[in-house]
């Protein structure tokens, strides 16, 4: 039995790598960086014309119809590159569409966002590690909203807003309609801003699922963010390779050097076997329901702590240079510590395995 990828998922992963390889090499990455802006709209038009937008989306509503481990694998990619740009929100707002939308919504929604014509994200927090649907305590009155919802990705750059409502509801909202009032705060990862959104009596359009579609959302997320957090790791670990061999002490490289050559080493060990870890998570989701909740979880605890590890490890290897702005281990730096707190710190989501389990 091969527990591979098909030809046709390699090709995908080399071509979204080749692609962000030649159209934002390292020095259009510290420009976009250092905007902090996280979106440039060249890059966001060609992937969509590529089909990244519509990748999960249904043939008959302009996507392509693939599966969350093949969404997964272009999340490795983007966090091998750190691409600024709205996918991992688009994404899940999409899913959640998919999910949750009747027939009707889908046929008028889903065409959008497939094509990459309107950007959209969620809105799911209301406070600090408020993330999960228990959580959650905006009511719908007669259609009207109004609320906050608080570390909302890429909200400037969005058409429309996937909103988590009391008892896993969800809803859609124009991102431009009046009493939609939009606030920049400071976020660690500048590739992915974050906003507090605030909705003074704005219309909303319910969706017809409920928590269980939620709840399936959040999954999704988690091997999203597992995925992104490995390709980080994995580049990390490409850049301390690189610095080993180029950065001399004694005469020669410090990649000579048995503490150095060992370090880089457990990295390796550390973080490659994670890889079947979220490639499992992302096939359950589509074809282990009983086991998909507690695999996302687990996938984005392990894999974050030890994508944490690779990156902490990975500033020291740089001479403590690598924490610097001058330095481009930082940037994968900060992307690693937003896919481990967002939505769900490893503790937290441990204690949610503990509980899918039984414990």
């Amino acid at each position: 039995m091969d527990f591979g990828l098909s030809d046709e998922q390699v090709m995908l992963q080399e071509t979204i790598r080749t692609f962000v390889s030649n159209e934002c090499p390292t020095t259009r990455l510290r420009e976009l960086f250092d905007e902090g802006r996280g979106h440039d709209p060249v890059l966001w038009s060609a992937l969509s014309q590529m089909g990244i937008a519509g990748l999960v989306v249904a043939e008959e509503h302009g996507g392509i119809g693939m599966e969350l481990l093949d969404l997964a694998l272009v999340a490795e990619v983007l966090g091998e590159a750190a691409l600024p740009g709205p996918f991992l929100g688009h994404w899940l707002a999409t899913l959640g569409v998919g999910l949750a939308a009747s027939d009707a919504q889908r046929a008028r929604i889903l065409p959008w966002l497939a094509s990459g014509e309107k950007i959209a994200t969620f809105a799911f927090q209301e406070c600090e590690q408020s993330w999960a649907t228990d959580d959650w305590t905006l009511r719908a009155r007669e259609d009207r909203l109004s609320g906050t919802k608080h570390v909302v990705m890429h909200a400037s750059q969005a058409d429309f807003f996937l909103v988590g409502l009391e008892a896993g509801k969800l809803a859609w909202v124009d991102a431009r309609a009046e009493g939609v009032n939009i606030s920049s705060v400071n976020g660690i990862d500048r590739t992915r801003p974050l906003s507090t959104v605030e909705f003074d009596d704005v219309a909303v359009e319910i969706l017809h699922g409920d928590s269980k579609d939620a709840d399936r959302l959040l999954a999704y997320a988690s091997v999203l963010l597992a995925a992104d957090a490995f390709g980080a790791a994995s580049k990390l670990i490409d850049l301390d390779v690189a610095y080993a061999q180029s950065r001399e002490q004694f005469g020669q490289p410090i990649g000579q050097f048995q503490a150095v050559k060992h370090a880089i080493a457990r990295l390796g060990t550390e973080i490659e076997p994670t890889r079947a870890l979220w490639w499992h998570a992302a096939y359950a989701q589509d074809h282990l329901p009983s086991e998909a909740s507690r695999a996302a979880s687990m996938a984005k605890a392990h894999i974050a702590d030890r994508a944490m590890g690779a990156a902490r490890e990975s500033v020291e290897l740089h001479g403590g240079y690598g924490f610097t702005w001058e330095c481009e281990v930082q940037i994968w730096f900060k992307r690693i510590m937003f896919d481990r707190s967002f939505l769900g710190t490893p503790e937290e989501h441990r204690e949610r395995c503990a509980r899918l389990a039984g414990w």
